[in-house]
Parts: C-alpha cells; structure tokens; sequence
C-alpha cells in the first residue's frame, strides 16, 4: 500500500485509473507489467511488533464490524482488491495517531483485515520517525488526487481523477465538488474508468481530495509475510477482485 514503488495498490486501478488521473503513460505502453511474487516484508523489531500487537488489539476491538466503522466516522470508497482488501477511508484522519488511522481494510466477508496510518507530507517533509517505526515503513503516496463514488442502480461505482482532469473543468483537488464530477463524466477520459456516468450531480455519492501523505499499512490479521508486507497469502481475494495498484 508500498503504493508508489510496489505502486499504489490500494486506490488506483493499473493504466486505466492512472489516465483517468490524467498522469498519462509512456508512449508504447499497453499493459501493466506483471507484478512480481509477494515478498516478505524486512523482519519487525521489538518496538515494530509492539506497535503491531498494540493497534490490532485496540482497532480489532473498536472496528471489527464496518458497521463500527461507519459509526466511527469510515466509509467505504474502492472496490476490492487483488490483496482481498476493501478500503474505508475516515477523511478526517489523514494526520494520524495510533487510535485513528486514515483508512481500514475489510474483506468481502466483513472482516477488519488492515488498516492504513497516514501523515500529511505538508507536515513532515520527509519520512516520519515516529511509534518507533523504521521510517522505511513509510510510503510516499503523492501527488494529491480525488476519489468519488457514483450512484447506479446496482450500487455505488468508485473512481477517481487528478490535477489535469480537475483543472480541464476548472475544479481543484484541493477542493472538489459534486459539481466538478459531473463535468468530469462529460470528458472522453471518462470511458477509462469502466464505470457508469452520473446523470446529475445528485448521482455523485461522494467526493473528497486525498491528500500527499507518508503511508504505513499495517495488517492486522496474521501474516507469514510480515504485518507491513503488501500482500498476505492469509487472505483470499474473491472472484469479483479487480487488479489495482
């Protein structure tokens, strides 16, 4: 979730969703290249474990159910991905604590499996040093960008556009509307995303800017590969897992 290097795998779905943020891609470039096995993350020390054993206590606890979540301030916004991961993101935590991390983690079951802690890069130029966490751990996930969800008749379609899209219809990631999301369905650019088109902005169901931030992600079920690895061979994505990065 790391997101930029491994890249990204929680909230952009592979080429489609990157042109859709409108950060284009190479001249020639027609897939994705495949992702290599998953890998062990490097061995925890004794504060890393703590901090593990600490916050899997205490969110398993709170935020067992998405229910909790969404009384805890969460809603769901990405489909699930190929780690089995479903992501429910509390915007107001993007500056986080041990407590409140930005993002939570359920599989199609219901099940909390993860969670994401985020500190804004406008805060910490560089990589945190913080809960005795190396800061290794940290990924940079940036540039800023914006995630939405469309109302459809089967349910809720995720998506999400960048600076070059935002400002072709004169919003701003900093900022964004329903409105602006609805000029944005009326851009060409719009088929990448495989998704349906609102038919006004009362079909927007959410928007929000996801800021630069420094990224750890944590699993908070058992995992072979370590609780900072991105994938974890314990979890078992669905039929319906779309490939994301």
């Amino acid at each position: 979730m790391g997101r930029i290097a491994i890249v990204m795998k929680r909230y952009f779905y592979r080429s489609a969703f990157v042109l859709a943020l409108g950060l284009g891609m190479p001249a020639g470039v027609v897939a994705a290249t495949p992702a290599p096995p998953p890998t062990p993350a490097p061995p925890e020390s004794a504060a890393e474990v703590r901090f593990v054993a600490q916050v899997t206590d205490d969110l398993q606890h709170r935020f067992a159910t998405t229910a909790q979540a969404a009384a805890g301030g969460y809603f769901r916004y990405t489909d699930e991905d190929q780690t089995g991961a479903i992501s429910w993101v509390n915007t107001s935590q993007w500056q986080s604590d041990p407590t409140r991390p930005s993002q939570l983690w359920y599989d199609v079951s219901g099940r909390l499996i993860g969670a994401d802690f985020s500190v804004l890069q406008s805060n910490s130029p560089g990589r945190p040093a913080l809960w005795g966490i190396s800061p290794s751990r940290w990924l940079d996930f940036s540039p800023a960008h914006v995630h939405f969800g469309i109302k459809t008749a089967s349910g809720v379609q995720f998506g999400g556009v960048g600076t070059k899209t935002m400002g072709t219809v004169g919003g701003s990631v900093d900022n964004p509307t329903a409105a602006d999301i609805y000029k944005v369905s009326k851009l060409q650019r719009w088929s990448v995303l495989g998704i349906a088109k609102p038919q006004s902005v009362s079909d927007v169901a959410f928007v929000f800017s996801f800021p630069a931030i420094w990224d750890l992600q944590v699993w908070l079920v058992p995992n072979p590969l370590g609780a900072f690895a991105e994938h974890n061979p314990n979890v078992h994505p669905s039929a319906a897992a779309k490939e994301q990065d």
